[in-house]
């Protein structure tokens, strides 16, 4: 049911203002038009399903002065600071209630205009530079549509294309073009933004450069991203999709390394285990050949693990070589399990949303919306076979259910001036662990679930404090383990809180800058 705010106006100005409501002369004073809903199961859930804390109430704001306005008064109380918080919550996507506000508010990102505007630039000095402006409450899946009418892209990508642009700029955005590209938070050219003192401002690296990167990858702790610019490349037609399999740990990361070296020649690089024969299925369903790889996975009590890398080639190179030529050049150099080698062309849109048909499968066996408790860390380079190891140690290989994914990142192509922390490595390297896991709520029930993430934290907790690796879209336990995450960076991220969101409204569901006095405890 819809309350406007006139009828919340006893209601709500206490929770918001903390003080009495003859403070105020009249309600459109602090929400002017705005109009806020009771709130709705989903806002109070999300894709990790293991954590619910239900609003007070819930924003679908039409523009971004609809958001200025709530965290403008909210900012602007007299009194002790105010109880309530407000959550930015795009598709609902993350994993442990980061984007929920326990008895506060829920701004829904997706009510925002979600327009995206292509932009082809002349500039003279430097060729045409082409743009896309983009509501941040945009799937990228909608961004791709757009942006394909024109014959161009963005250069970096998630893998899960039905996740905000805002959502992921607030968070890092990697994928495998993320070798060569960088994250989606290194690829952006300005922003908007609404900060926590309820300001509108419009943003660049060199334009308050402070904001800018503060918000990206900053967990939504600065601002709500409104609208973003984004830069394009031209987009191919179609790429050639090559998977290798391997029965070696070592040669599969090397290999990996190897890709990684050839930017001119190789797009985009990932890599997984392949633990079981539904592992191999489920990972397969998206990639249009077919595979003549039977593994032999062992009997139990002694599994053997594989691994397989894909990559892709554009069918357009720089120096007009063919596809077939680079993908016959760059496959001579791998030292895959002959000949367990498979390529296939598919249209890059199909290829960017190769993800959408393995979440088809998942929710026609009733394993999507689930809980999934999963573990996503970088780890540096030196540290990749310790962590593998001790993750196997939590994994029962017979009956796991989702991938894990094993790819690396150049730490040189992540600004340093953002907000996202990646590890500190020598040699510049570090992998992403991505342990993707979907529970069956009929073979794993809450107990089960919790055993799992405590599993989860226990090697999570010796790899970040033995060899220096990161967590990525946790929520850590506590505001020191917080201090720990962010390491020297800790005094700049807690600096631009004091600048931004001085009376910490925003992102409580991270848990960095908890509240004493939160409507929660009312």
């Amino acid at each position: 049911m819809e309350l406007k705010a006139l009828h919340l106006y006893a209601a709500v100005l206490a929770v918001l203002l903390c003080s009495s409501v003859n403070f105020i002369q009249s309600p459109t004073d602090v929400l002017g038009p705005v109009v806020l809903l009771e709130p709705t199961p989903s806002s109070a859930r999300d894709f990790g399903a293991v954590v619910s804390d239900a609003p007070f109430a819930v924003m679908r704001p039409e523009s971004p002065g609809d958001v200025a306005r709530l965290l403008g008064a909210l900012s602007s109380a007299p009194g002790p600071s105010p109880r309530a918080t407000v959550a930015a919550l795009g598709a609902g996507h993350s994993l442990h209630g980061q984007a929920q506000a326990r008895g506060g508010i829920v701004v829904e990102t997706r009510a925002l205009p979600r327009d995206v505007r292509v932009v082809v630039a002349a500039a003279p000095a430097h060729g045409d530079r082409a743009y896309a402006d983009v509501g941040a409450g945009a799937l990228w899946v909608e961004v791709l549509e757009e942006c394909l009418r024109f014959g161009l892209a963005p250069p970096s990508w998630t893998d899960y294309l039905y996740l905000t642009v805002g959502g992921t700029l607030s968070n890092g955005g990697i994928s495998g073009q993320t070798f060569k590209h960088g994250p989606q938070i290194s690829n952006v050219l300005q922003l908007e933004v609404v900060t926590g003192k309820g300001e509108v401002v419009t943003c660049a690296p060199t334009k308050i450069p402070e904001l800018f990167f503060a918000v990206l990858g900053g967990l939504g702790q600065f601002g709500i991203i409104t609208r973003a610019r984004i830069p394009l490349q031209h987009a191919p037609p179609k790429v050639r999709w090559v998977r290798a399999f391997y029965d070696s740990f070592e040669t599969f990361t090397g290999d990996q390394e190897l890709l990684v070296s050839m930017p001119e020649q190789v797009d985009y690089v990932e890599g997984f285990m392949v633990l079981n024969e539904q592992s191999l299925h489920s990972s397969s369903i998206a990639f249009p050949a077919q595979l003549n790889f039977s593994p032999d996975f062992g009997s139990k009590g002694r599994k053997k693990v594989y691994y397989c890398i894909e990559f892709t080639v554009h069918d357009f190179q720089q120096d007009g070589s063919s596809v077939d030529h680079v993908v016959e050049l760059v496959s001579g150099k791998l030292s895959y399990l002959r000949p367990h080698m498979y390529s296939v062309e598919v249209s890059y849109f199909d290829f960017l949303n190769r993800v959408r048909m393995e979440e088809e499968s998942l929710r026609s066996r009733d394993l999507w919306d689930v809980p999934h408790p999963w573990l996503n860390v970088f780890v540096p380079k030196h540290g990749i076979t310790q962590f593998k190891d001790l993750l196997m140690d939590t994994v029962s290989a017979e009956d796991f259910e989702g991938p894990i994914l094993v790819y690396p990142l150049l730490t040189d192509k992540w600004d340093g001036n953002a907000s996202a922390v990646v590890p500190a490595t020598p040699d510049g390297v570090m992998y992403i662990f991505g342990v993707l896991r979907s529970t069956d709520p009929a073979r794993c029930g809450r107990a089960c679930v919790e055993s799992i993430m405590a599993q989860h934290r226990r090697v999570a907790d010796e790899v970040c404090r033995g060899i220096g690796a990161k967590q990525y879209l946790a929520r850590q336990l506590s505001p020191a383990h917080w201090r720990d995450h962010f390491g020297s960076g800790w005094g700049r991220f807690e600096a631009r809180k004091a600048l931004f969101d001085p009376l910490h409204v925003l992102g409580p569901g991270q848990g960095i800058f908890p509240r004493t006095d939160r409507a929660g405890s009312m």
